[in-house]
């Protein structure tokens, strides 16, 4: 459960939500005034994998969404950055989103990897269309095709950063 994690790095977030799909969850603390969520994205992955979590501004799905995506580099240290999804066989190469990222940052566990970013404000306000997602492979450093499995094609939904913040407290 989401509840009972505590990180090593120190983060605190004031809510959380177990994903409903691949082993994931999401952190948050959501700052009403700026618009701003503080987050941490975990999910189960290998050392050979990667994983993303993913805003769409526009629906609910994966094409259109803006990825912050993570992996071991060749080198054994982190790599995440941004990308955009923009259909069904994305390039994965870095890119801008329409949000503003901030403090992006990787670690790596055993077989767990964290996303932690500053991310908003969202032109929907505290409500987003959220997509995660994890594959199996990194070739030469491009994030490949994740499985088309139930547990993956179903790994979207909607979260109210403000809303569920308050719920949670």
């Amino acid at each position: 459960m989401c509840s009972e994690y505590k990180f090593t790095s120190r983060r605190i977030y004031s809510s959380c939500r177990d994903l409903p799909h691949l082993s994931a969850e999401l952190h948050w603390t959501y700052n009403s005034s700026t618009g701003i969520a503080r987050i941490a994205y975990r999910a189960r992955q290998g050392p050979r994998g990667w994983v993303a979590w993913a805003v769409n501004p526009n629906q609910i799905g994966m094409v259109g969404s803006e990825a912050i995506v993570a992996f071991h580099n060749g080198n054994g240290s982190m790599m995440v950055y941004t990308t955009l999804i923009n259909s069904y066989s994305p390039s994965m190469v870095p890119g801008n989103l329409s949000f503003q990222v901030s403090g992006l940052s990787a670690e790596s566990s055993v077989n767990e990897i964290a996303i932690f970013a500053d991310v908003g404000p969202f032109e929907g306000g505290s409500v987003v269309n959220q997509v995660w997602q994890s594959g199996n492979l990194v070739l030469n450093g491009v994030p490949q095709m994740h499985a088309v499995s139930q547990q993956n094609l179903q790994s979207t939904g909607e979260i109210d950063f403000l809303y569920d913040q308050e719920k949670h407290r």
